[in-house]
């Protein structure tokens, strides 16, 4: 009986799950699909989805997101923590390349650390959270401002690959490589950058760098409060 509860649970779970900023309406068939379960089983969970709040379905007969999911999010929203979600990613960050991990926001013409974990090696790039940088230069710097309106040609071109490296273009002694942290609806929430003394940032330790902070980019975005869009 036990296992049974958890498994409906499960399937329930999953149909919300199948919900994405590009499917923000589902039809019953379509549920199915995305989830792989049977109509029936679909349409069971469904009704109880929608009659507890989970779920709507329209005039039209599509499934979309219910009030209750909206404030269970707005809880999680407020409970959060941004710094305990992004550390640990810092921390992995570093543990992988052995080199300065930050998390940088946008604040006018400058950007912010707003989290950081340094090296642990004694020659190291080393930051203060808090400090603040041009966002005219620097690997994060170029992201951020690649994110701004209007859109310049260079920042297209930066959005389209996904990321930036930088040597020695705020300081002659660093390089960094830095990935945006973006929110299930594609909003810009920060950078997430990986920097060193540039003698050893060869071309593969930047690829293993650009590597680790896509991975810890796409895991944080599930993690995040969806912004407004």
């Amino acid at each position: 009986m036990s296992k049974t509860r958890v498994d409906a649970v499960s399937r329930a779970l999953a149909i919300l799950k199948a919900f994405r900023a590009e499917r923000a309406a589902m039809t019953l068939t379509q549920i199915a699909e995305a989830t792989d379960l049977y109509k029936s089983t679909v349409l069971r969970l469904a009704s109880t989805l929608e009659a507890d709040g989970f779920l709507v379905r329209g005039a039209d007969r599509l499934f979309r997101p219910g009030p209750e999911l909206w404030h269970l999010g707005s809880l999680y929203q407020r409970g959060l923590d941004l710094g305990a979600v992004i550390r640990p990613s810092l921390r992995r960050l570093v543990e992988a390349t052995a080199e300065t991990a930050s998390f940088y926001v946008a604040d006018g013409d400058e950007r912010i650390c707003l989290y950081r974990v340094n090296s642990p090696r004694s020659v190291r790039h080393h930051l203060e959270e808090g400090q603040r940088l041009p966002i005219d230069r620097g690997a994060a710097g170029r992201i951020l401002t690649a994110y701004r309106e209007p859109v310049s040609a260079e920042g297209k071109k930066i959005r389209d690959r996904g990321y930036y490296v930088s040597i020695g273009e705020r300081d002659l002694e660093v390089a960094a490589a830095a990935v945006p942290l973006m929110d299930v609806y594609g909003k810009l929430r920060g950078v997430l950058s990986v920097s060193a003394i540039w003698t050893r940032f060869d071309a593969d330790a930047r690829k293993a760098a650009i590597d680790v902070l896509k991975l810890e980019a796409k895991a944080l975005a599930g993690l995040l409060p969806a912004s407004e869009r």
